[in-house]
């Protein structure tokens, strides 16, 4: 499963498994495809009162091109508020940090 919903006290959390997508994120066009599958499959039924978490647990590797247009797919699609989970990973961490900037 890609993604799961869970009740939290107050409202639903969508928290979507970066790695259910593979271990290794490198270029662009896969973060694109990436973003389209889950628009598809995680985000049919989403309403914007749900929460998104990006959990990179297990990842690899993981760059700034990819990131950025999973991330941009999500923020010019949806109004949800973005979380980010598991991102000791070195690659994760600068990749976010690139993107959010």
């Amino acid at each position: 499963m890609f993604g799961s919903n869970k009740f939290s006290w107050w409202k639903l959390i969508v928290n979507i498994k970066i790695n259910n997508f593979g271990e290794n994120f490198l270029n662009r066009p896969a973060g694109r495809e990436a973003f389209l599958m889950a628009k598809a499959y995680i985000f049919k039924n989403i309403t914007s009162s749900e929460e998104i978490i990006l959990d990179f647990d297990k990842i690899k590797v993981m760059t700034p091109s990819w990131l950025d247009e999973f991330i941009t797919g999500i923020k010019s699609e949806f109004n949800n508020e973005l979380r980010y989970i598991n991102t000791e990973n070195p690659s994760v961490s600068a990749s976010l940090k690139t993107v959010l900037m």
